[in-house]
């Protein structure tokens, strides 16, 4: 090769420097404008263990009598001793708990959104037409049983 042909002390991957370049600044902004992101499922249950511990510690100077203070203080000890390794060993099990909990909740939302809206339409015209995803004849009373299937 000659040197006209050669290239110049290029870098062979700048598209991928200037990618990471981009979105080091774009983290940095979204840091500085909204705050630290939460950290994983794990992260925040350490955060918060710490947080009650913190919060219990401060409630013992309520609490009377040097039993119940040492009580408190072995109940969070234990408690954080029991979580701790769990987290360490199987910190995605809590993300997948998260998403999970996250699911069910959705569902319940939507089975008491159908239900209030049976409960709101037959309260505001007792002649309305039925929502086709009604699956009863009647709308239970006050006291009844919700089905939630």
């Amino acid at each position: 090769m000659s040197d006209a042909t050669e290239r110049p002390d290029v870098d062979d991957d700048a598209w991928a420097t200037a990618c990471e370049e981009d979105l080091r600044a774009e983290r940095a902004r979204r840091r500085a404008e909204h705050g630290t992101p939460p950290g994983s499922a794990a992260e925040e249950l350490r955060k918060l263990l710490d947080v009650v511990a913190d919060r219990v510690s401060a409630f013992q100077t309520s609490v009377p009598g040097l039993a119940a203070q040492s009580a408190v203080q072995q109940f969070v000890t234990q408690a954080k001793a029991a979580v701790e390794p769990v987290i360490e060993r199987n910190p995605q099990v809590f993300d997948h708990l998260v998403a999970a909990g996250g699911e069910l909740l959705a569902a319940y939302r939507s089975a008491v959104e159908n239900q209030e809206r049976r409960w709101t339409r037959g309260a505001a015209d007792p002649g309305a037409a039925r929502d086709p995803r009604d699956r009863g004849d009647e709308d239970p009373g006050p006291g009844e049983h919700i089905d939630l299937d």
